[in-house]
């Protein structure tokens, strides 16, 4: 664990919205890479400022009378900072700043509690849950930014008209590498991130008032899409002399045979090959993003895919198969899907979807069977595959239905029609 932070003080001037030659002088204040400017009180000719030694030149009265106040304040900022490092080990350049003017620099801001979060907070988490919350703080900052004019914010003035303020902020943004404007999901993702980051600072008792008490996360229901076997079929028997998509094609066709995810997928190793109870060859491992173990017996089809790779010339000597990017591999797999004439937007994760509802439930497998393999940590989570089945169902039924309605319209009664009988 980090005890120490890094520290250290410069002068700068900035010419900014200035047509007189003249420049403002500041102080940049840096905490573990975070900085934080403060303008001081004297506006300079900007050639007379010493870039390299930050200070001003000449000998003239007032030269001097900067320079020295120069020292003064350096000398302060620092002494702020070791009354702060006496205290806490976690400091901000914000806190220092606000202890230099005489502020409460007790009080916990955001560019902290994010820190403190991903130092304290993320053990538990995966690697790309971890990217996804440093991107909701690069969201944040961006949103202080451009409606506080600030670059951090205390806790004890987050309330619901921040958190409301900053939805609006992302249903208004237009990310790099995406097509649009978040969508409702995506958004609501960064406000979880949020709750959960201040949920942390309630617990510390870094802030009294829970901001979130009257925001109700809106999350809009989406159907799990998934292949049929027809269409698995087709990936299964799609031939091509491009390795790039033999590799992918195996890789996908893996996960809808067992479930695991694509990080998972990318980490086994042969240590993870094991023989079961009923001497058959299984995958035992952990979820990285849950941290859940499961174990499952190799079906066929993801067998012969492991053993086709035993001597693959780019399998990794310490894992069972080839490394591809996620990126690269979900375009990829349009490639695969567009060949193969199937009219959905394929992504690696509908390889589980297809093994939850067309591999697994939809044959019988109790759904907590298919819980435990896909390492979830409620059943809750693994019920929503069981109502896309149910829904599947219900279609295909009422297809039936209306077949059945129509061969046997001229030998059955009106009122003994399916769906009009008389109880």
């Amino acid at each position: 664990m980090r005890t120490r932070s890094t520290f250290s003080i410069s002068f700068w001037i900035s010419t900014a919205r200035r047509n007189d030659g003249t420049a403002k002088i500041y102080a940049r204040i840096t905490v573990d890479s975070q900085r934080v400017n403060m303008s001081l009180k004297y506006t300079i000719p900007a050639e007379s400022w010493d870039r390299k030694g930050s200070r001003v030149l000449g000998r003239t009265t007032e030269a001097q009378e900067i320079n020295a106040y120069l020292m003064e304040v350096e000398t302060e900022l620092f002494q702020c900072y070791r009354e702060l490092r006496s205290k806490t080990t976690h400091i901000t350049p914000q806190m220092v700043k606000a202890k230099y003017f005489g502020e409460d620099e007790n009080q916990m801001t955001l560019t902290a509690l994010f820190e403190y979060h991903n130092l304290h907070g993320s053990h538990n988490l995966g690697k790309a849950t971890l990217s996804h919350y440093k991107t909701t703080q690069k969201y944040l900052l961006a949103y202080l930014k451009k409606q506080y004019k600030s670059d951090d914010y205390r806790l004890s003035q987050l309330n619901h008209q921040f958190v409301v303020g900053f939805e609006t902020y992302l249903r208004k943004l237009h990310p790099i590498h995406h097509h649009g404007r978040l969508s409702n999901n995506g958004a609501m993702k960064h406000i979880q991130r949020l709750r959960k980051m201040v949920r942390m600072a309630v617990n510390n008792e870094w802030l009294e008032k829970y901001p979130f008490q009257k925001f109700k996360i809106r999350m809009e229901k989406k159907e799990r899409d998934f292949l049929t076997m027809g269409e698995l079929r087709k990936i299964q028997d799609f031939q091509t002399k491009i390795e790039r998509l033999r590799i992918v094609k195996d890789l996908f066709v893996f996960s809808c045979y067992t479930g695991i995810a694509y990080c998972d997928i990318m980490n086994l190793n042969e240590d993870n090959l094991v023989l079961g109870i009923d001497g058959k060859h299984w995958i035992s491992t952990k979820r990285q993003k849950t941290k859940n173990s499961f174990k499952l017996p190799l079906m066929g089809p993801a067998l012969s895919i492991v053993k086709r790779y035993h001597y693959h010339p780019k399998r990794r000597t310490d894992k069972l198969f080839p490394k591809i990017s996620n990126q690269k591999l979900n375009s990829y797999l349009k490639e695969i899907a567009d060949s193969c004439h199937i009219n959905k937007h394929i992504t690696f994760h509908m390889a589980r979807h297809t093994f939850a509802t067309t591999i697994t439930l939809s044959n019988g497998v109790p759904i907590e069977t298919v819980s435990k393999i896909l390492g979830h940590s409620e059943l809750a989570t693994t019920q929503i595959y069981a109502r896309v089945l149910d829904k599947k169902i219900s279609e295909d039924m009422s297809g039936l239905e209306s077949i059945l309605e129509s061969k046997f319209s001229d030998s059955i009664d009106d009122n003994e029609k399916f769906g009009n009988s008389v109880f």
